[in-house]
């Protein structure tokens, strides 16, 4: 499952493929939120671990990524 995490004033969003469920990711990421100091923290499929403070978060984006895209379509 592919999480698009937006980060307060960051140009770049942080990007993370994950072996969870979107229930699952969900579930974090709005205990995350509810709480002041709350943190989303998730291990990615190569076992690198992002941690990301709740009250930073601009934008979540629970999807399936697009494998193997490569080219122009018409």
């Amino acid at each position: 499952m592919e999480v698009k995490i937006g980060v307060q004033q960051a140009q770049r969003e942080l990007i993370v493929d994950v072996d969870l469920s979107a229930e699952d990711i969900e579930k974090q990421v709005s205990e995350a939120l509810s709480s002041e100091s709350g943190v989303i923290t998730l291990t990615d499929t190569k076992g690198r671990k992002f941690v990301v403070p709740g009250a930073k978060v601009a934008y979540v984006e629970i999807g399936t990524g697009v494998a193997g895209m490569v080219g122009f379509r018409s």
